[in-house]
């Protein structure tokens, strides 16, 4: 069997490949559009925002101008388009300045101009602005209590769409009559421009209704004020066939998928490693996604079952944690702690889980590794795993091992990144 040191070194490479792949700096030049007879402006949010305003100021020869905002300590260096940071998970006031300041930029815009938007995840609580009749405090409330309930990201950015004056297209009808080119860093299971950073220039296929339901179905407290918004059919979101939006065309520049390819070939290029992408977009409580892979690991081990060892399962998607805890989390976290439990020292499986965009939800860590000692280096040391998990707690476990990766931002985010090593 490999050796500890070896595994962690190999699974490393893994991540650090698949990050790679996923480079905005990169990714966005083959999408790049001829230029307009008129101006280009560039708007953008997310948490690869400015790396993508980088890549594209360094390969569009011609005059552009904009505005991109970014998570606290995501910026990076641009000449003629500004980058802004924000609050993240939750919105600030910056966030409503940048939304504000956004929607100014892109009025008067004419058909010979053209509008580059830079959208990834993290935008919709970068990019915050509340419906008419909303106080951006009620938003907050609700957001807060949407990252708390375990809701997957899509059915989070529906009810953010529906609250918003920026969201689901509602930015693009602001540019109109000027086309709109969205690129995309996808970090949603299914790669759908219209959930990624909720869409602020991709039209909306849900309605109002859909977002109640899904604030019923989480248990959401909502004031009525709110409720009498989200029912005015007058502040709607526009749909695809809005004639405003005919000329607009979204692409996806990076996804989940691209950066497990990447990880694949690495692990191909390993000794002996097969690698098998199980899926690029897992979601469901980190918990119980670490049960599934848990039995496949041991499908693995005693039958050789879908594939023998020595491979490496491959897995990307959201997960989602409802917080029930006091302690210091991260979805990824909580997938590896539940997953070593589940394993229970089972020999020759490391695993490691991060966020591509180098944080774990909202720690400082992108994410840890698992060895098959984990559990007993905790025991050993006092720590309690299954009341650590029981608590959210899953940072303190890792942190306590010194078994956190720690990256910091990386500039891109195209979500959960998981590989299971099985020699």
């Amino acid at each position: 069997m490999m050796h500890t040191t070896a595994a962690r070194a190999l699974l490393q490479d893994l991540f650090r490949s698949a990050v790679a792949a996923v480079d905005p700096l990169h990714a966005i030049v083959p999408h790049l559009p001829p230029p307009p007879r008129g101006r280009t402006i560039v708007i953008g949010a997310g948490k690869a925002a400015a790396r993508m305003a980088q890549g594209l100021e360094q390969h569009w020869p011609h005059p552009v101008s904009g505005l991109v905002v970014t998570r606290y300590g995501h910026g990076a260096p641009t000449r003629h388009i500004e980058v802004m940071e924000a609050g993240h998970p939750v919105p600030d006031d910056a966030s409503a300045l940048a939304a504000e300041r956004m929607l100014a930029l892109v009025r008067g815009l004419g058909p010979d101009d053209l509008v580059i938007a830079l959208m990834s995840g993290g935008g919709s609580a970068l990019l915050s602005l509340p419906a008419p009749g909303i106080a951006f405090e009620d938003k907050r409330a609700i957001h807060r209590q949407l990252l708390a309930c375990g809701a997957p990201i899509g059915a989070m950015n529906c009810v953010r769409r529906h609250l918003s004056a920026i969201k689901g297209g509602r930015l693009a009808l602001a540019c109109a009559p000027a086309p709109v080119l969205t690129l995309v860093v996808s970090d949603v299971p299914g790669d759908d421009p219209a959930v990624v950073a909720s869409g602020p220039t991709v039209a909306d296929n849900s309605s109002a209704a859909d977002a109640l339901a899904i604030l019923q179905r989480y248990q959401i407290a909502v004031p009525d004020h709110v409720r009498a918004v989200l029912s005015d059919p007058a502040l709607a979101a526009p749909r695809a066939h809005d004639p405003r939006l005919l000329h607009n065309r979204a692409v996806v520049v990076a996804s989940a998928q691209q950066a497990l390819e990447a990880a694949a070939a690495a692990a191909a290029r390993a000794a002996g490693i097969t690698p098998l992408i199980l899926s690029n977009s897992m979601e469901g409580e980190a918990r119980e996604v670490a049960q599934v892979h848990a039995g496949i690991a041991r499908q693995v081990r005693g039958h050789d079952q879908p594939i023998g060892a020595p491979c490496v399962i491959l897995s990307g998607g959201e997960t989602s944690v409802t917080v029930r805890g006091g302690g210091r989390g991260g979805r990824n976290a909580e997938f590896l702690l539940a997953l070593g439990l589940a394993l229970d020292g089972m020999p020759g499986v490391h695993a490691i889980a991060c966020d591509t965009d180098g944080i774990d939800g909202s720690e400082d860590n992108a994410g840890a590794l698992l060895a098959p000692d984990s559990l007993v280096r905790a025991l050993a040391a006092g720590i309690a795993p299954r009341a650590l998990l029981d608590n959210n707690d899953a940072y303190r476990f890792f942190s306590a091992l010194n078994d956190l990766v720690v990256t910091g931002p990386t500039r891109t985010n195209v979500n959960d990144f998981r590989a299971i090593l099985i020699t």
